[in-house]
Order: C-alpha cells, then structure tokens, then sequence
C-alpha cells in the first residue's frame, strides 16, 4: 500500500529537515553519551538512568523513522505550482465573518498546522472552503460548530 503524499509549504518541509538533522546528529550523541554514563553506574538490571536512557534512544529512533518517511512523501508546494490569481497552500488569507469578526490565516499543509500562530491546514474547514478563492469572494465554512458565512477581504503568496 502507498503511503499518502502530503503538501508541504518550503518552510514547513525545511523544519522537517532540520529537525531531522538534529536528531541524527546532536540528539543521537547526547543519548549516547546518556548511555555511557548510566552504564559507570553498573548493574543495568536496576539501574533507572540507563532504562531512561534507552527509552529516550527508542524514541529518538522512532522519531527519525516517521520524519525519514514524512519527508520522503512530502510534495513540496512551490508559488509557480499554485496560481497566484487564487487562494492556496502558502497564501496568507484575511476573511470576514458576517458579524464583522477579521481573521487572518496561513493555508499551510497539514503536518504544520499551528492554530495559535493562525496557521491552518488546506484540509481544515475553513482552509479547504477558502482553497481556490480570491479577493471579494463569499466563502461557506461548514465546520461542526455550524456554517458560517465570510468574505475573503485579501491574501498573498506567502515568500518562504
């Protein structure tokens, strides 16, 4: 079974990287050095510093194995793929709810999303009723709190 590619903006799929880097590189050596230490102690039967140890190791592992994987399906979203006549991954969005309420939003691919920092995914409610949009149009966000009615009153390419 294919794994499932999923739409990365350049900064969301350069985090991937780095964060792998680090992994592989920096964090790798703090557990092994973890490991060296824990095992002066001596008898590893009964020795919690070296079952923390190694538990932060399987984890690390774990961790480089998803983002080997996330990278290894990811699609990158470039601003010559997306038109820049209509919303898309990578635009910032200001829309207006029908009660007046401005909101701004980062479309960004799923594995970015950060809501407190207002980026959202395409596949969101309102990330997937504003892709394909532009300036002035009314958009219908069917989310399970109920349809809300707004306007998109602007967006840019984001440049990253």
């Amino acid at each position: 079974m294919a794994e499932q590619k999923t739409k990365y903006t350049k900064e969301g799929y350069q985090k991937l990287i780095d964060e792998l880097d680090y992994l592989k590189t920096t964090r790798r050596a703090e557990i092994k050095e973890m490991l060296k230490e824990a095992r002066a102690f001596g008898d590893l039967s009964e020795n919690s510093e070296y079952d923390e140890a190694r538990d932060q190791q399987a984890k690390n592992e774990s961790r480089i194995l998803e983002l080997e994987s996330l990278i290894k399906n990811a699609v990158i979203m470039t601003e010559e793929e997306s038109s820049r006549n209509i919303i898309s991954i990578g635009s910032t969005v200001v829309i207006r709810y029908k009660d007046g309420t401005e909101k701004k939003y980062d479309i960004v691919g799923s594995n970015e999303v950060d809501p407190l920092k207002g980026k959202i995914s395409d596949l969101s409610p309102i990330g997937s009723a504003l892709i394909g949009h532009k300036d002035g149009d009314v958009v219908y966000i069917y989310a399970p709190s109920g349809e809300k009615e707004a306007t998109v009153v602007s967006f840019e390419r984001t440049r990253k």
